[in-house]
């Protein structure tokens, strides 16, 4: 059998996310960008902004989040974004975003996450990396669904962007035990499988909701000092910078880190093509589980590409959801 080509684009890893929008009209385009009120989640809402779409800044800090409307708003001659919030870990504050949306969505990125020093736990006792980069991600996908299907139906197709990470190629997912309830805590281990999850996020909701003219694709934005870092023990500092050393990564500004966010939210490449994960605005080569990440910084592990593990993973976490 031969393997498939990989979607490529004509941007490459130091390219911005405006530099992708050039051009790009989204005149009539409803989004959704979680995390929005820093790092690479303000830099993917300015970009869409200011290619014409009507974007939602979901985030936990309104009054962060009103700020940033303001400065996208005077970067962009006028255009404003809305601002509503969510709570990603709080699955009450989930539903009350979606209750309070109405009408299409054509675009949904799931942009925001968690980095945490030590074990933190959500009020239902999960993981709270996991909680929120995954299962609150999911909730609010499955709760847009209808509009993401309205959406579709407008525009011929709509797109989900889930944020994963190199990081991904850490874990897998350990079904036995997804919050640390039997194992030792390893917050560097449970970041991983939560961006493994974003990862098979995307694969699974392309298969449910593709013939709907739903896509989702995953993205690894590289190495961008954010916000992220804020949390970080000096054992996680230290590997960073040993990682930036080997290789694995290289530092880019925030404009870089939203350009693949952007290829998988405009390009037309990933129009109606999901359950990929791109890295530098390009679909990623697949590398076995054993792969070292060193030897292979820009590759996406079978593991987080798994239709059988993204299948098993979104029953799991639709039963805890709904428990």
């Amino acid at each position: 059998m031969t393997a498939r080509e990989l979607l490529s684009t004509p941007f490459t890893a130091s390219s911005t996310a405006q530099e992708v929008v050039r051009g790009v009209d989204l005149t009539g385009v409803r989004a959704i960008v979680t995390g929005a009120s820093s790092g690479i989640g303000v830099e993917t809402a300015r970009a869409l902004t200011a290619a014409g779409a009507e974007v939602t800044l979901a985030v936990r800090n309104t009054a962060a989040g009103a700020a940033v409307a303001a400065t996208i708003e005077a970067s962009t001659g006028g255009i404003r974004p809305r601002v509503a919030r969510v709570d990603l870990a709080d699955r009450a504050a989930v539903a009350a975003f979606v209750d309070a949306w109405s009408g299409p969505l054509h675009l949904l990125v799931n942009n925001a996450g968690v980095v945490t020093g030590g074990l933190e736990r959500t009020r239902e006792g999960w993981e709270l990396q996991f909680a929120t980069n995954h299962l609150g991600h999911l909730a609010l996908a499955v709760g847009l669904h209808d509009a993401l299907a309205l959406g579709a139906g407008e525009r011929d197709g709509a797109r989900i962007v889930s944020v994963s990470s190199t990081a991904h190629m850490r874990s897998g997912i350990d079904f036995e035990d997804l919050h640390f309830e039997q194992r030792g805590y390893d917050p560097q281990i449970a970041y991983a499988q939560s961006k493994t999850a974003n990862s098979l996020f995307a694969v699974e909701a392309t298969r449910r909701w593709a013939g709907e003219g739903i896509v989702a694709n995953a993205v690894n934005p590289g190495g961008v000092a954010t916000g992220l870092q804020r949390n970080f023990t000096a054992q996680q500092r230290r590997s960073l910078d040993a990682a930036e050393a080997a290789g694995v990564f290289t530092y880019k500004t925030l404009q870089q880190g939203a350009a693949t966010t952007l290829v998988a939210a405009v390009a037309p490449q990933f129009a109606h093509s999901g359950g990929h994960y791109l890295d530098d605005t390009q679909e990623a080569y697949t590398v076995p589980n054993d792969a070292d990440l060193a030897q292979h910084p820009h590759g996406v592990k079978e593991w987080a590409l798994d239709p059988a593990a993204a299948e098993r993973l979104w029953e799991v976490s639709t039963g805890l959801l709904r428990a």
